[in-house]
């Protein structure tokens, strides 16, 4: 079993993209619309090892996903990558402050994502 990564992205576009990109690496890849199922997903007995996660979802945004997995001792160490449209300083302190272990503003490079991804997961 490969390197699985969780995208919780409610664009379909990125998230087909994101998925191309990240198998054609030999990652495996699951994939979410909104903060609950991205929290529920996490929450499974096997979570995945890593989880790109926007901030502008439904249900709730991303920043209440991150703040649920840092809080939970189970989850805390799996590595997160926000990937957001938002470009603004104070939301990537924000980020960083709650414990995101990378931030990336769309639209990306698919080269830094893939390098980001494998930074974080260890490859």
């Amino acid at each position: 079993m490969g390197l699985r990564v969780l995208i919780a992205e409610d664009e379909v576009n990125i998230v087909e993209s994101l998925d191309f990109i990240l198998r054609r690496e030999g990652y495996d890849v699951d994939s979410v619309g909104d903060g609950e199922a991205a929290l529920a997903a996490m929450r499974h007995s096997n979570p995945p090892n890593a989880l790109i996660l926007d901030v502008m979802l439904p249900q709730r945004n991303g920043f209440e996903v991150l703040k649920a997995l840092k809080g939970d001792a189970r989850l805390a160490h799996i590595p997160v990558l926000i990937l957001t449209a938002k470009a603004q300083a104070h939301d990537r302190e924000q980020a960083t402050a709650m414990g995101a272990d990378a931030y990336i503003t769309k639209p990306f490079s698919n080269r830094e994502l893939l390098e980001v991804v494998g930074r974080l997961v260890g490859r």
